[in-house]
């Protein structure tokens, strides 16, 4: 008779320092004992997990199905088990999130944008003709392999994603991703499927061309109405009116509340706008006229960085009221401070997260 454990695996690998960590997981760097060669190495623990477990067998079977067969998505290298973890090996992504690699540009244009969004597209449509959707991109789970200028672009963290093996919208409907970049059939419960990684390219390309992601809003629950209602704008005109027809028009056609008339991943790439960033496109008239866009995108993100902290800051004070808790000398100074900091880094922070009705 087989045994129900698992089968305990000689250790391959040593880890070392952590490079993040979440509610069951922890990732850590890892060398291959044999052949010295460096890894990411996701430990999951069964404790936590308990009851959770598909979600990472959900995440090995997308894994096994794309690994090696696309340079910008993430390699599952190997996978084991033992009483207490289990163990994800993949590519250890060095370079840096795509966010954080832009704002370290010394100058960042439009046709960049559209470079990175053709990559992240193309990417995309591996995976779905692969029957995979993803359901959790977002710039943090956009990662560079290394530091160099040419380093590839990887899609990672498929613990969300699940295999579709059909063009059906209306296949899966748990509540899944990160809010700002979730698609309104998520929030509604109707049914999604494919569609949702391209709502998410839509809601990435409009941050990677200002700072901000459309539906920003001073509550969850204000965020999520805005997306159930599509209701964005490209606002203020100051960080889009050097923004082209064509890259709004892209946008447009991704952050459509019917996930049936949203363009496919396929559609998106033929988008005049991806099309002017393919291989051996001719340059426009208008490329050669692009304007920096860094240091608005810079501006915008710390503006709404900053802002951030002081409405922290105000909740914090009314939870401490609601507490009955007086706060201290410290504690106030502390508030004081970050939304001293707030109103300094930007005059108008309305301007930058403007009110829609």
């Amino acid at each position: 008779m087989a045994s129900s454990q698992p089968q305990t695996v000689p250790c391959a690998y040593k880890t070392g320092r952590t490079l993040g960590q979440g509610t069951y997981a922890v990732v850590k760097e890892a060398v291959h004992i044999k052949t010295g060669q460096y890894y990411a190495c996701k430990v999951i623990s069964r404790k936590l997990m308990e009851g959770r477990e598909h979600m990472v067998r959900n995440e090995i079977a997308a894994l096994k199905r794309v690994s090696q067969g696309h340079r910008s998505i993430v390699t599952l290298v190997d996978y084991f088990e033992t009483m207490n973890n289990l163990y994800l090996v993949t590519d250890l992504c060095v370079g840096g999130e795509l966010f954080d690699r832009i704002c370290e540009r010394g100058s960042y244009y439009e046709k960049d944008a559209a470079h990175l969004v053709r990559t992240i597209t193309d990417a995309v449509v591996y995976l779905h003709d692969q029957g995979i959707v993803h359901r959790d991109l977002k710039p943090e789970n956009l990662l560079f392999r290394d530091k160099t200028e040419e380093s590839d672009l990887l899609i990672a963290d498929f613990g969300l994603s699940r295999v579709v093996d059909d063009e059906k919208i209306t296949v899966l409907s748990t509540t899944c991703g990160t809010p700002g970049y979730m698609a309104p059939e998520i929030f509604k419960k109707t049914g999604h499927g494919k569609p949702v990684d391209m709502w998410a390219i839509g809601v990435i390309t409009y941050f990677l061309l200002c700072g901000y992601t459309p539906f920003d809003r001073h509550t969850t629950m204000e965020e999520m109405q805005a997306i159930i209602n599509a209701d964005y704008r490209f606002e203020p005109s100051m960080y889009w009116q050097d923004v082209s027809d064509n890259a709004k028009d892209f946008i447009n056609q991704l952050l459509t509340i019917d996930p049936g008339t949203r363009l496919t991943a396929k559609q998106a790439l033929q988008h005049p706008w991806l099309q002017s960033a393919a291989p051996n496109a001719k340059a426009s008239e208008g490329q050669a006229e692009q304007k920096d866009l860094l240091p608005d995108i810079k501006s915008a993100f710390n503006a709404k960085r900053t802002f951030r902290k002081a409405v922290n800051g105000i909740r914090l004070i009314n939870r401490l009221r609601t507490n009955e808790h007086v706060p201290n000398k410290d504690e106030i100074e502390k508030l004081r401070q970050t939304i001293k900091e707030a109103e300094q880094e930007s005059d108008n922070l309305d301007q930058v997260l403007p009110a829609q009705a």
